[in-house]
């Protein structure tokens, strides 16, 4: 070892909370506690011996299985989860999808409480309002609304591009396309696929089927929504 290095050990099985005195080269902690470098462990103190770390096996494998930081992996001070950008994996959050039908259903339920509101209107309005909703929060709004070290990556990047890093046919993906197309079959069914009904529905269906395809992914057409 050179001059100003430590001893580099490691403990099975994750080692223990017992307290350990590691002989080191010189008295600074390990890791230069800089965001680039590893994580600062254990107590640095000098002995008559000679400089030790007064540290545990537990702190010692866990510096050694960070390593380096890097952007993806550095603690976002301030916020409960470790993703540079959360908009990339809301939709894979527990319950998610859940709350998304149950949030459908009630949208539903109210526009069936109008008096006036035959079923057929009803069914086409819960399916125009879905996707209206859908088509603005997924496909038009870029950015997201919170604060993240990506050094503005997702500034230019709708949520649907930002969904899962951008890798295609991803479970959340394939939920968030079958979802309206279900729909649809329902609002053309309980319509009796009346043909003004059929029309816009059909045409509210390829509003937010379309931008999802990976064809179109990044991509916009004459230039609308491209800053």
């Amino acid at each position: 070892m050179g001059q100003g290095e430590g001893r580099v050990l490691n403990f099975p099985n994750g080692g223990n909370g017992d307290q350990l005195r590691v002989p080191v080269a010189n008295c600074q902690p390990m890791g230069g506690g800089s965001a680039d470098s590893v994580p600062r462990i254990g107590r640095a103190q000098m002995g008559e011996d000679g400089c030790f770390l007064e540290t545990t096996g537990v702190e010692v494998n866990a510096a050694l299985r960070v390593g380096p930081a890097s952007e993806a992996s550095r603690m976002n001070v301030g916020v409960a989860h470790s993703e540079v950008n959360p908009n990339t994996r809301v939709m894979n959050s527990r319950g998610i999808w859940l709350a998304y039908i149950i949030l459908v259903g009630l949208l539903h339920v109210v526009l069936l409480s109008i008096p006036f509101f035959s079923i057929p209107v009803v069914w086409t309005l819960t399916n125009v309002i879905h996707n209206l909703a859908m088509y603005v929060f997924l496909h038009t709004v870029k950015g997201t609304p919170f604060e993240t070290p990506d050094q503005g990556k997702a500034r230019l990047l709708t949520h649907w591009e930002q969904m899962d890093y951008g890798l295609q046919f991803t479970s959340s993906r394939k939920f968030l396309s079958i979802s309206p197309i279900v729909l649809y079959l329902l609002a053309s069914f309980y319509t009796k696929y009346d043909a003004a009904h059929f029309l816009i529905n059909t045409a509210s269906l390829l509003s937010v089927l379309l931008p999802k395809l990976p064809q179109f992914h990044g991509v916009r057409l004459f230039g609308i929504n491209k800053y």
